[in-house]
């Protein structure tokens, strides 16, 4: 199961925009971080991701594991939530 959803977002990407929106549309809750509201977290998301790109999306499960998924992957995304 899933304990927690956090993606780190921009205000220009789009792709941030259509993870937010899968994840909607499947009812799950998520806690967004926007880095340019938030530039301080920007190491944060890279040490999580190891790249400087967004959306990060980390899955945190109920025994405290994470995935980390970069970019719009639903190939990634739909598995880690399910």
């Amino acid at each position: 199961m899933v304990k927690n959803i956090t993606i780190f977002t921009t205000n220009t990407c789009a792709y941030c925009v259509m993870v937010k929106k899968y994840l909607s549309s499947k009812g799950f809750g998520y806690e967004e971080v926007n880095l340019d509201r938030n530039p301080e977290r920007q190491q944060e998301a890279q040490t999580l991701s190891g790249v400087l790109t967004v959306p990060v999306t980390v899955v945190t499960k109920e025994d405290d594991s994470q995935e980390v998924i970069v970019g719009y992957n639903l190939g990634r995304l739909v598995p880690a939530v399910s």
